[in-house]
C-alpha cells in the first residue's frame, strides 16, 4: 500500500517527531525488565478511560451534540479525551467536523480514496490546509476556557499523569501506562478513519465509503459502526442492530438512567425502540 496525495504538502515535522518519539519509547515495553502485570493492568484501565473520553466526550458529545449533559460530566469526558494526546479537543472536534462535511473528497483531511495508509496516519505527517479552517467549525467551543485549557496543556497533563504512574509503579508503569497505551489508542482511533472506509458492510447510503466493521467497533467501544454513523451523524447510538455492540451507547444510556444525560438523539426507527 502506498501513501498517495493529490498535492505537494510540506511535512509536519513537529507531528512526525512527536509520533516517532512516542512509538519508539513504547517499544521499550517489549523488554522483559519493563513488563509487569500491574503495568499492563494500569495501561488497560487507562486505555478504556481514554477511549471513553474520545468516544463519549470528543466525538458523540462535543463533535455531534448527540445528547445533552451538565458541565461537570461534559468537562469530565473532555478531560479524559485529552489524555489520548490526539490533539486538544478544539482541534480534534474541528477536524472531525470537516471530515464529515467533506467525507472522502479531496477536502477531507483523511480522504480514504488516497489510500489506506494515508487515511490511517499519513495525512497527519503533512501540514493540512484544513488546519487553517478549524476555527470556522468550532465556534461553539473555541471560547470555552476549559476546552482552551485542555487544548493548550495536553502535554503537561500527560506529564502529570506520567509522574503519578512513576510514583505508583516506576518506569514500567510509565512505559506501559503512557507510551504503550498512547500507541494503542492512536492506532485504534485511526482505524476508524482507515479500516472502516475499507472493510465491512454498508447498511445505509451515506455518499461516501464508510462501512460497518465489527472488529473496529470492539476495539473502539462502538465507533466501528461507521456507516451507521455517517448515515445518522447526530445519533448517540451507532450500533443500530442488536448484534452491533456499542459500549459507548451503553455509557450514554447509563448517564441517562442516572439523570446525567438528556435529549438523546436517535434515528427515527431507533426512537421507537429506545
Amino acid at each position: 500500500m502506498t501513501i498517495a496525495t493529490s498535492e505537494k504538502l510540506p511535512l509536519a515535522w513537529d507531528t512526525i517527531i512527536y509520533m516517532a518519539t512516542i512509538h519508539l519509547i513504547a517499544c521499550l515495553a517489549f523488554f522483559p525488565s519493563n513488563f509487569s502485570w500491574g503495568a499492563v493492568g494500569v495501561a488497560f484501565i487507562l486505555y478504556c478511560i481514554t477511549e471513553w473520553g474520545v468516544t463519549v466526550g470528543f466525538h458523540r458529545y462535543a463533535s455531534h451534540r448527540s445528547f445533552e449533559t451538565n458541565k461537570f460530566v461534559e468537562y469530565f469526558f473532555i478531560f479524559l479525551g485529552t489524555l489520548a494526546c490526539e490533539g486538544g479537543p478544539i482541534e480534534w472536534v474541528g477536524m472531525h467536523r470537516i471530515h464529515h462535511k467533506y467525507s472522502d473528497t479531496h477536502q477531507d483531511p483523511h480522504d480514504s480514496s488516497k489510500g489506506f495508509l494515508w487515511s490511517h496516519w499519513g495525512w497527519m505527517m503533512y501540514e493540512s490546509p484544513a488546519e487553517k479552517d478549524v476555527h470556522r467549525y468550532v465556534k461553539d467551543i473555541e471560547n470555552d476556557r476549559f476546552y482552551q485549557f485542555c487544548q493548550n496543556f495536553m502535554i503537561p497533563i500527560q506529564v502529570v499523569l506520567g509522574l503519578g504512574l512513576f510514583f505508583l509503579g516506576g518506569w514500567s508503569y510509565v512505559i506501559w501506562g503512557i507510551f504503550a497505551r498512547l500507541v494503542v489508542v492512536f492506532h485504534c482511533t485511526w482505524l476508524v478513519n482507515s479500516a472502516t472506509h475499507k472493510f465491512g458492510y454498508r447498511s445505509h447510503e451515506s455518499n461516501d465509503r464508510s462501512k460497518n466493521c465489527w472488529w473496529v467497533a470492539l476495539l473502539t467501544f462502538g465507533e466501528g459502526w461507521h456507516n451507521n454513523h455517517h448515515a445518522y451523524q447526530y445519533s448517540a447510538r451507532h450500533g443500530l442492530e442488536w448484534w452491533e455492540i456499542d459500549i459507548t451507547w451503553m455509557i450514554i444510556k447509563t448517564l441517562e438512567t442516572l439523570g446525567l444525560a438528556s435529549k438523546i438523539k436517535l434515528p427515527p426507527l431507533q426512537k421507537t425502540k429506545a
